[in-house]
């Protein structure tokens, strides 16, 4: 009986051990990322540090590689996550050929240290080689997230502009001089470039469109359409949509709010009830096994 509580803790030290050294690894990739991911602004070829010019050369050289159907949705994501650090799909492949191989190093010396199978080291390096694929994916949320929270304050400047007399050009100038910055004002900014060279409205709000991909902004931008193509009054539709959009942040708003215990629930559990175990049983169990070792 005693070996066997010896043997669950062990097992879950070891656990809590792993789920650690995780947890280190994860702090550490975080940290270096930057020494990969981020490009100055300064310079025209948007290279900064060792770890970017390498990312940049071994693009270069996967360019004869990378087949169509990867290249086209990695372009589709990128421009979705604003084009980050002018990074290219080839880059992104290079990025997760780096990552491959420097999570495979950092596997096996795990695994050597834990005494465990080395083969669990190639689950290690396939963590390692989606990472660059999870943070372009995680570049996009953030991004349509300062959107969504961007869009009911501009879009009610936008109202006011028009309301005031202006036309939509004007308003929308009005909108990107006195607006929040972020992504929004510079998608709005692209719009009203676009108007100025000559494009319809209609022709720059799709472009926006097609380029952010989020279901709030194409709703607003199709109603915007609409009311042009019908001659609806536009200060009528804008103020509509500005209606709408705020009560459906408050539902966004109460459902986050809704989810929060359940999120919580798996940390409790898996995180925070073990070491409490462990701490409370963990000197009863050794006193019951010494004391029958002495009994005995």
């Amino acid at each position: 009986m005693g070996d066997l509580w010896v043997t669950i803790l062990i097992g879950l030290s070891a656990l809590l051990f792993a789920g650690a050294v995780g947890m280190l690894g994860l702090g550490v990739s975080n940290s270096l990322a930057p020494f990969f991911i981020e490009v100055s602004e300064e310079s025209a070829g948007g290279v900064s540090g060792a770890g970017s010019v390498v990312v940049r050369k071994l693009g270069v050289m996967n360019r004869r590689f990378i087949w169509p159907g990867y290249e086209d949705k990695m372009r589709r994501s990128l421009v979705k996550a604003g084009e980050p650090s002018a990074y290219k799909p080839e880059d992104i492949m290079a990025l997760q050929e780096l990552g491959f191989l420097g999570a495979l190093v950092f596997g096996l010396v795990l695994m050597n240290m834990l005494d465990f199978n080395l083969a669990w080291s190639l689950v290690v390096a396939l963590i390692g080689f989606f990472y660059p694929l999870i943070w372009v994916n995680d570049q996009v949320a953030k991004r349509h997230l300062q959107i969504s929270r961007a869009l009911p304050f501009n879009l009610d400047l936008l109202t006011l502009s028009v309301e005031a007399g202006l036309d939509f050009t004007a308003a929308l100038a009005k909108v990107v001089d006195k607006g929040k910055g972020g992504p929004l004002r510079e998608e709005l900014s692209l719009v009203l470039k676009q108007l100025k060279m000559g494009k319809t409205r209609e022709e720059a709000l799709k472009s926006m469109i097609a380029r952010v991909d989020l279901p709030a902004l194409s709703q607003f931008v199709t109603a915007l359409i609409q009311a042009d193509k019908m001659g609806t009054s536009l200060g009528k539709v804008l103020r509509i949509q500005s209606t709408q959009l705020r009560i459906e942040r408050t539902q966004r708003a109460e459902k986050l709010a809704n989810e929060a215990p359940v999120k919580m629930l798996f940390p409790l559990i898996a995180c925070i009830f073990p070491t409490v175990f462990m701490v409370l049983f963990g000197p009863i169990v050794f006193a019951f096994m010494f004391g029958n070792a002495a009994g005995g």
